[in-house]
């Protein structure tokens, strides 16, 4: 309201506070078709996830009936998954022929692997300064089985199995969620060429080698070496597959 001068005077916010009532958070409950979609999505983002997609120059297909049987769901919250997908680009639907499983050029794989270089380096920086001893001892447990008896050469499958749960651990042990969620998506393509080329000129035993001298980094809260170490590391796959990758992409 104006004052003698005429002047409109606003309120002091503590005058005014009480005048409205704070905003309400109001969450209505899932229909059932929503949580049947969420729960189609969650699933195949994580089957597409878990695919070695360039294993084989073949595209990989998803086929809709299939999928709404395995799931025990109707088709209606399949393909509402399937958009969701698409929204993220895993997934490219192609009329007439189905839907497919997105695969990467070779640029743009090694544009991830670099992105991922920079992820996991900050990843291994917060795990040294967070991370509980206990937590980071599960990294070297990862390869206790691994010995000049039992090499990772000559055991590529159980290696590589253990070499992508290395990089996903040391990427939790950060405790960002932000950071989980971020290479979430990039692990399915350097996922599989990780697998690819493991088994190529020798690298896993070279790759183990690494692995042992990033997780003496981060047991001994050495940040600096243990960011160095492990963003060399994965720069190191992306030089190789920039070079080597012959018969990976079409």
């Amino acid at each position: 309201m104006p004052d003698h001068t005429g002047i409109e005077r606003v309120k002091p916010i503590a005058q005014r506070a009480h005048l409205k009532p704070a905003p309400e958070l109001v969450v209505g409950r899932f229909a059932p078709e929503q949580t049947f979609k969420t729960r189609a999505y969650e699933a195949l983002k994580q089957a597409i996830l878990d695919m070695d997609i360039y294993a084989s120059s073949e595209p990989a297909w998803i086929d809709e009936r299939q999928l709404s049987e395995q799931l025990g769901v109707s088709r209606t919250p399949v393909r509402e998954a399937i958009v969701m997908l698409e929204h993220e680009g895993l997934v490219k639907s192609v009329p007439r022929k189905g839907v497919m499983v997105l695969k990467k050029t070779k640029r743009e794989v090694v544009d991830m692997i670099q992105a991922w270089a920079a992820l996991e380096s900050m990843a291994a920086r917060l795990a040294t300064l967070h991370a509980s001893d206990e937590a980071i001892a599960g990294l070297r447990r990862l390869f206790r089985g691994f010995d000049d008896g039992h090499k990772p050469s000559d055991h590529l499958s159980e290696y590589s199995s253990a070499n992508i749960l290395f990089h996903q651990t040391i990427v939790k042990l950060s405790g960002s969620q932000v950071l989980v969620d971020m290479t979430e998506q990039i692990l399915l393509h350097v996922r599989g060429l990780r697998q690819i080329t493991i088994g190529r000129d020798d690298r896993a035993s070279r790759s183990i080698v690494d692995h042992l001298g990033i997780i003496d980094a981060i047991e001994k809260r050495d940040t600096e070496r243990a960011v160095v170490l492990s963003r060399d590391h994965t720069l190191g796959l992306a030089d190789y597959v920039a070079a080597h990758s012959d018969g990976i992409f079409e």
